[in-house]
């Protein structure tokens, strides 16, 4: 990696700790991401059914030669209050890309604004640390508490098409959010 391109810091929210993800996270990982309900709305690389080696394999062969590359950052969510810190779900960036960030949340944690907090820690660093003009992603329409994140970060919805998903293809939105947008409703980052 680059100097220029900074590491994968550690970050925190009033909830959470992303930690930069390790090779020995993916034997904890596996079972809480090899679920249907968590693959299902996710781009059709995902192989379904999910092997049994899937997360490992995916880490080695491409999350971290990304990471070394200083291409993509990857973290691991885990409670601030949780003694165990246990992993509940994860969150990256990816430059070069038309869709620069993915994430997904284990079940038992979905629908408590967890991954928005995320969202929002890992956007001050795209546009702070690696200092983008734009972040862009894409999701399908009927993955409604994705959609609800992108609503409340301020993203707007661009574009409309299909694309193909673990669960078939489904009309898909294409949503933005610019450093300008988001400087609106991050006024203490003026530093840009």
């Amino acid at each position: 990696m680059t100097n220029s391109v900074p590491c994968t810091p550690t970050l925190k929210t009033p909830r959470l700790i992303l930690r930069p993800l390790a090779l020995a996270d993916a034997e904890e990982v596996q079972p809480l991401f090899a679920q249907w309900e968590i693959v299902r709305h996710l781009n059709a690389r995902v192989p379904w059914p999910f092997p049994p080696d899937g997360v490992c394999t995916y880490y080695l062969d491409s999350a971290l030669p990304a990471i070394e590359r200083g291409e993509q950052w990857h973290w691991m969510l885990h409670l601030k209050d949780d003694p165990a810190k246990k992993i509940i779900g994860s969150i990256c960036l990816i430059l070069h890309s038309p869709v620069n960030r993915g994430f997904w949340i284990a079940l038992p944690w979905q629908g408590q604004r967890l991954m928005t907090e995320a969202v929002n820690a890992v956007n001050r660093f795209w546009f702070e640390e690696l200092k983008q003009p734009i972040l862009r992603t894409r999701k399908a329409c009927e993955n409604a508490a994705s959609r609800a994140i992108s609503i409340r970060e301020g993203m707007r919805c661009v574009d409309k098409t299909e694309d193909d998903y673990v669960s078939g293809r489904l009309p898909t939105e294409h949503w933005e959010l610019t450093v300008e947008d988001w400087r609106k409703t991050n006024p203490m980052s003026l530093s840009l």
